[in-house]
């Protein structure tokens, strides 16, 4: 649980939450200062969120002064901001309010959001999916642009979701299967299979497309990663701030690299990750395929082509 600091500059009437995920995506409803707001499932109050995952009476929110403050109201599932789950908190535009299902973002209140209160859910419920039935359990889905994979995946890994969370980006599409918040598998369509930890650490650099959180998956996987949300994350991001580095000095990964004649050093002096990159390099077409086929990451293949080309074993083709 955890107290955030209050906010400055927030003007009495300007800001809403727009609903950015869950069924009721795209919806806004707006702040009004000096009035509460009572969000739940129960349906007398201010906002109805119609979902098991929503306590009858789950959270308030206040506006005093253009202070904006929300509370946990005892909920079963948690109230979260930013993906920190909160008792009472502070909010801030460019906030995201997780509640059941729907992630909600503090946003200025675009020009119709002056509708009465009591409409939302009328205007919210006209966006679900008729696709599914009335027995499907409700599902978040939304814009990369929006929260991008290492936000979401905080919120998920913290707030303890199971599910498959499934991306769609520029073609690609992806999967990471969580487990009570915790990182169980991955994996990237394609021709040629991604180890799960290289296909997280791969997605966590898409930034434009929409994802989808799926019903859970517990049958077995081989090579499960088990690992938090948290863990994945800082070595994610670390890794993928020294692989742009390291690309800056190969050749472009279109390219194909060949073996050096004559060698100017022993393969005896080469490790086993070197060899195996080495032999990769040589029989594939170009360094996309390489990195796609190395057993290591992609932060270790990287590496393994430096050194490689670097010791006189490769050279571009």
């Amino acid at each position: 649980m955890s107290q955030r600091g209050e906010t400055t500059g927030s003007k009495p009437g300007t800001l809403a939450l727009r609903f950015i995920s869950g069924k009721y995506q795209g919806g806004e409803f707006p702040l009004q200062d000096n009035q509460a707001v009572v969000i739940g499932r129960s349906s007398d109050l201010d906002m109805v969120l119609v979902e098991e995952l929503v306590s009858r009476r789950h959270a308030s929110i206040v506006v005093h002064g253009g202070v904006v403050t929300i509370e946990d109201l005892g909920s079963t599932n948690g109230t979260f901001v930013n993906g920190e789950r909160i008792q009472k908190a502070t909010l801030r535009e460019g906030d995201r309010v997780l509640i059941g299902t729907s992630i909600l973002k503090v946003v200025v209140a675009s020009a119709d959001a002056d509708a009465p209160r009591s409409s939302l859910a009328e205007k919210v419920t006209q966006k679900q999916d008729v696709r599914r039935t009335a027995d499907e359990p409700p599902r978040m889905s939304g814009a990369l642009e929006e929260i991008p994979l290492p936000d979401l995946l905080q919120l998920f890994g913290t707030s303890k979701k199971s599910g498959v969370l499934v991306l769609n980006s520029g073609g690609r599409v992806g999967r990471i299967v969580l487990l009570h918040g915790t990182i169980r598998h991955a994996g990237i369509a394609g021709p040629v299979p991604v180890a799960p930890l290289k296909a997280v650490y791969r997605m966590l650099d898409w930034r434009q497309g929409s994802f989808e959180l799926e019903p859970p998956d517990f049958d077995p996987v081989a090579d499960p990663i088990d690992a938090t949300a948290q863990e994945v994350l800082m070595e994610g991001i670390r890794q993928q701030d020294e692989l742009n580095a390291l690309l800056a000095k190969l050749p472009g990964v279109e390219r194909r690299l060949e073996l050096c004649r004559p060698l100017a050093s022993s393969l005896a002096e080469l490790s086993p990750q070197d060899l195996e990159v080495l032999q990769l390099a040589i029989n594939s077409r170009s360094l996309t395929e390489v990195f796609d086929r190395a057993s290591g990451t992609d932060l270790d293949t990287a590496s393994s082509l430096e050194r490689l080309i670097k010791g006189g074993y490769l050279q571009p083709a």
